[in-house]
């Protein structure tokens, strides 16, 4: 799989999300994406206990360990990549959580507008 290069949606070099869980569609830390990568997993969110149960019920439970992929589980505060058009989805339930713009994905305004991702951002000053 060749990776597209790693920017983020100010055209800088995107930055680490998440290390501890490790995220990422190629679990690198990072929102890094491919071709291979359908659900554009290039939204670096901070989890909240609304948005994991939101994603719960939506049918991707991001909550319960699953020890077999190495995985225990997100819980509030946590970053982590998400999908791009699930978080837009959230943001029309009212459910999304706030994001990282600089660990965000270029590819990611493929899917949802800078405006809104501002919006939502939590590392603007």
């Amino acid at each position: 799989m060749e990776m597209d290069e790693s920017i983020n949606v100010f055209g800088e070099k995107l930055e680490v999300c998440g290390q501890d869980p490790v995220t990422g569609f190629f679990r690198d830390g990072q929102c890094n994406t491919c071709k291979q990568d359908v659900g554009s997993h290039t939204v670096c969110i901070e989890a909240t206990k609304a948005f994991l149960e939101y994603s719960k019920a939506r049918g991707n439970d991001l909550s319960t360990p699953r020890p077999e992929f190495d995985f225990n589980g997100l819980r509030p505060g946590d970053s982590w990549c998400v999908c791009a058009a699930r978080w837009l989805e959230a943001v029309q339930d009212d459910a999304a959580p706030r994001l990282h713009l600089r660990s965000t994905h270029i590819r990611a305004l493929d899917v949802v507008p800078m405006e809104l991702l501002k919006q939502y951002a939590a590392d603007l000053n």
